[in-house]
């Protein structure tokens, strides 16, 4: 496997709709505001966080189960920015959507700015042929209140090129976050 640069990010958005929005460049401002970066980066792609969270609480005392996943779990948010209370989590979804190749895996970190500030993202892989728009977990592990900005950088993704295509793809398993929109709750 080999990790791709910017320039296969590009030719790979422009010619196969990998990312959509796609920024061909890092933003760093926009208008005269600066923003956390976000867009194609040397090895990578800095997605943002789109304006709608559920931020998890504990006001109903449900146990959070991925089997028999209960709703009240959460408190719906909508803005340019979440805080997300003391040792706790918020979801998210990028505000980009994601075509990924049959031969590519793709691995999510966490950006520095925030994890400089205790804010620690979390995403499993995008598989082979995957798509949709990627849910993001943000966990908050400060006993301080922490902030998340929407429509601006959050965490990069990697993307890895195997020398072959896999046998068996995402699609062709029928995976149960195929073709998600907006934020995907757990699914038994």
């Amino acid at each position: 496997m080999t990790i791709k640069s910017d320039r296969w990010i590009r030719a790979m958005a422009a010619e196969e709709g990998m990312i959509e929005p796609f920024e061909a460049e890092q933003v760093r401002v926009v208008g005269e505001q600066r923003v956390i970066s976000f867009g194609t980066s040397s090895y990578g792609y800095d997605v943002r966080c789109a304006p709608e969270f559920k931020v998890f609480t504990n006001i109903y005392s449900a146990t959070v189960d991925p089997k028999a996943f209960d709703e009240r779990s959460f408190v719906d948010v909508e803005g340019d920015s979440c805080i997300i209370p003391p040792n706790a989590f918020a979801l998210a979804r990028t505000v980009e959507y994601f075509r990924i190749p049959r031969d590519v895996l793709t691995l999510c970190v966490g950006k520095s700015t925030y994890a400089r500030c205790g804010i620690i993202v979390n995403v499993t892989p995008l598989e082979p042929e995957w798509e949709g728009h990627v849910t993001l977990e943000f966990s908050n592990t400060t006993n301080l209140p922490a902030k998340i900005y929407a429509n601006e950088g959050v965490a990069q993704l990697l993307f890895l090129q195997s020398d072959e295509a896999c046998e068996v793809s995402y699609r062709d398993r029928d995976g149960k976050y195929q073709h998600q929109r907006g934020v995907a709750l757990p699914r038994a």
